[in-house]
């Protein structure tokens, strides 16, 4: 009968299973597989020797003869999930030699992600100190028989990994409740781990193949739409990226790798950037929002000889390319490559998507896939060059950790040109078959809103400045079918986050990245959340701490100590590296460690804090003081002035204390006694009072939201200047 089931899922479901030599292990073990069928059973099944049980419900088995034929026999062990002595029986069972099969979710998922796990498996294995082999079913999500809401398919490929025989960490010294917590954490990281991992050997290896593969499996359902509410699906995305990839094969030198991309968030951004990887060529994304100096340099920069725009944007957003057009870059106008594509073309770009697309898709998975450039908030912008390896990685592992579906529906209002809202605003629903809706501007407070009220989205980000302008100005209602929001890009501020509760019910998950880093590090989810965090560390990325002088941990946050230091990263979604070559060597030198620049503290159940970058912290008088800690108390501590209000803080010299810190603020009646009140309010010490405080009418930002810290102190400088002058 085994050997029949195996073959009849194999002729079905090309059935397939992954280092079944770890099965071969003597008791007591424990298998502990993820649970997203019916058919789970079958597939663990058919791996095992016959000595192997099955734990099974009693109570379920009575629902019909059929759970009772599969559910109660002599490869199950019937217990009574209800009854407190339920997991005696199995650790009996256990300590007499036995092999379970263990589904620790206890229930079917009903997402097709990972659960949460019952204490009882970590009770378990705590009381009977068994071996421990899980194992990922990939695939079987898909089926009808799951409770997943994702595309059902009748035949999905489905296959199933084991570990190795894992030894679970010893916990003599805690008591019994706290060692089963433990033990049940290690195993959600194992698990966790194991999905991802598998997914980075058995997925598609290229963004491009991603998509693709996605796309054929859903061809007619919508994929992007912008503010024009006009419907992209998979099937016309691949088919006008196939269109335009024809049109750079005569507009583009075949001899530059690297194209420029100046857009907007429209439907035409990602049919765009597939055409370019269909033509083999690599995207930098170039920030509009900064003027045009930073533009002229990022562009010599990645030397780009060819830059992709719309005639309509560059009217309506005032960019003055001329500068650019001086340096002998050629401009790409939409509009004209449109005017180019006949009718013959776009019947011919559908007809290969049905007989399979041409698309250049020979891209290794460490070929750069793009070229990003950093906000430039404390410095001139670098050139990322991320690969389709270090993209796929990190999407990958926020999958693993949040349990999003295929009718999910994302509202990105991010600027493409920014990691966070590339990767996790556009390609991360792509490759999943979600909807996105790519809204203009970030920066319009009401409208968003209401916008994503509209389109009944369920996912949302943004950075804290934004946040902050959206629970402002939206309606309680707006934000009824949200699911999850997430921030990022900078400090979220805990009357934000208080904000958000109070006036929608929805809880902020917070997390850190960098564009270096594809850009998640760290990521709060509802399954660990520490609010004031910014969550734990995504898998597969390893960290470490440099000492900073003058910064130390505070002890006694969460349990026990903590650790603090200057923060360095290394993984699979660390960039391939920098276009800038004094940059690049630097970071080459690190041995693919990322030097973040940021001072953070890592307690003892590995929640990250962050404390500012290194670059905003003052010395004063030999003492190292956050300039990111005075703004979070700064920000908060005047509710009088209203919702306009907005402050920030740099140093500047000294030449008794070494540096001395410069408040500036847009309220012309606040003044340095009720700042000095209310540090000392918030527990800061008189190091952090600022010595000069300066009113602008407003403060610069970037184009996400976040404070431009360098433009304000050249804005300074130059106010003295002028005053001395």
């Amino acid at each position: 009968m085994k050997t029949l089931l195996r073959f009849l899922l194999r002729l079905l479901y090309r059935f397939r299973s992954y280092n079944e030599e770890a099965l071969k292990v003597a008791g007591p073990v424990l298998l502990l597989p993820n649970h997203v069928s019916w058919w789970d059973w079958a597939f663990i099944g058919v791996c095992l020797e016959d000595d192997w049980i099955f734990v099974t419900s009693s109570t379920t088995a009575e629902i019909s003869w059929l759970h009772r034929f599969l559910m109660v026999n002599r490869r199950t062990f019937p217990v009574d999930m209800n009854s407190p002595y339920a997991v005696k029986h199995m650790a009996e069972y256990l300590l007499k030699g036995g092999r379970l099969v263990l589904f620790p979710e206890g229930r079917l998922s009903a997402t097709g992600s990972l659960m949460k796990l019952y204490d009882g498996t970590g009770f378990l294995i705590c009381k009977t100190h068994a071996k421990v082999v899980t194992a990922y079913i990939r695939g079987a999500k898909r089926l009808p028989f799951s409770r997943s809401p994702n595309l059902p398919k009748w035949f999905p490929r489905v296959s199933v990994h084991f570990s190795g025989v894992l030894s679970p960490p010893g916990c003599k010294e805690l008591s019994v409740a706290e060692a089963r917590a433990r033990l049940t954490d290690w195993l959600r990281q194992q698990m966790v781990r194991q999905q991802w991992e598998t997914e980075m050997v058995f997925g598609a290896a290229t963004v491009p193949e991603a998509i693709l593969q996605t796309a054929r499996d859903r061809p007619g359902r919508v994929a992007v739409q912008d503010v024009t509410l006009q419907e992209i699906t998979y099937r016309r995305l691949l088919a006008g990226a196939d269109a335009l990839a024809v049109q750079w094969k005569r507009l583009l030198s075949p001899t530059a790798s690297r194209v420029g991309v100046l857009l907007p968030n429209t439907n035409a951004f990602p049919v765009v950037l597939l055409s370019l990887w269909a033509e083999g060529k690599i995207p930098a994304i170039l920030n509009y929002t900064t003027g045009t100096a930073v533009l002229e340099a990022c562009t010599k920069l990645a030397a780009l000889k060819t830059v992709i725009t719309s005639r309509t944007f560059v009217t309506r957003a005032k960019l003055d390319l001329a500068p650019l057009q001086q340096l002998g870059v050629e401009l790409i106008f939409l509009e004209d490559v449109r005017a180019r594509v006949t009718a013959a073309n776009r019947l011919a770009a559908y007809c290969r998507q049905l007989w399979g697309t041409r698309w250049n898709l020979n891209h290794r998975p460490d070929d750069v896939a793009v070229v990003l450039f950093t906000s430039g908030s404390e410095g001139i912008p670098k050139g990322v060059e991320l690969s389709h390896r270090n993209l796929l990685a990190n999407i990958r592992q926020m999958l693993s950790v949040i349990d999003l579906m295929d009718n999910d529906r994302f509202f990105n209002a991010l600027p493409l040109f920014h990691c966070f809202g590339l990767t996790v605003g556009l390609l991360l629903p792509l490759v999943t078959g979600s909807y996105v809706l790519l809204y203009i501007s970030p920066l319009h407070y009401r409208v968003v809103p209401a916008a994503f009220y509209n389109l009944n989205c369920t996912v949302f980000f943004g950075t804290n400045t934004l946040m902050n302008g959206y629970a402002r100005k939206a309606h309680p209602f707006d934000f009824r079918t949200l699911r999850y929001v997430f921030a990022g890009a900078e400090k979220l501020q805990e009357s934000t986050s208080s904000l958000w509760l109070q006036k929608f019910g929805a809880r902020i998950f917070e997390g850190y990245g960098a564009t270096e880093c594809s850009p998640c590090v760290s990521l709060n989810v509802p399954m660990h959340l520490q609010l004031g965090s910014a969550g734990q560390f995504l898998p597969g990325i390893e960290f470490k701490l440099e000492p900073v002088e003058g910064i130390q941990g505070r002890p006694g946050r969460a349990k026990g100590g903590t650790n603090a230091g200057r923060l360095l990263v290394r993984g699979p979604n660390i960039m391939k590296g920098y276009v800038n070559p004094e940059a690049n060597a630097q970071f080459q030198s690190l041995n693919g460690w990322y030097d973040t620049g940021d001072v953070v503290e890592v307690d003892s159940e590995g929640y990250l804090h962050i404390l500012g970058r290194l670059k905003r912290f003052a010395k004063i008088s030999g003492e190292m003081v956050s300039l990111t800690a005075v703004e979070d108390a700064l920000s908060t501590a005047f509710p009088e002035f209203g919702p306009k209000f907005a402050i920030a803080v740099i140093a500047r010299p000294d030449p008794i204390r070494g540096e001395k810190l410069v408040a500036v603020s847009t309220e012309p009646k606040l003044t340095l006694t009720q700042i000095r009140e209310a540090i000392r309010a918030h527990g800061l010490s008189n190091l952090a009072v600022p010595k000069e405080l300066t009113t602008i009418h407003e403060l610069p930002r970037l184009g996400t939201g976040k404070i431009n810290h360098r433009e304000l102190a050249n804005l300074l400088q130059e106010s003295t200047r002028a005053a001395v002058g």
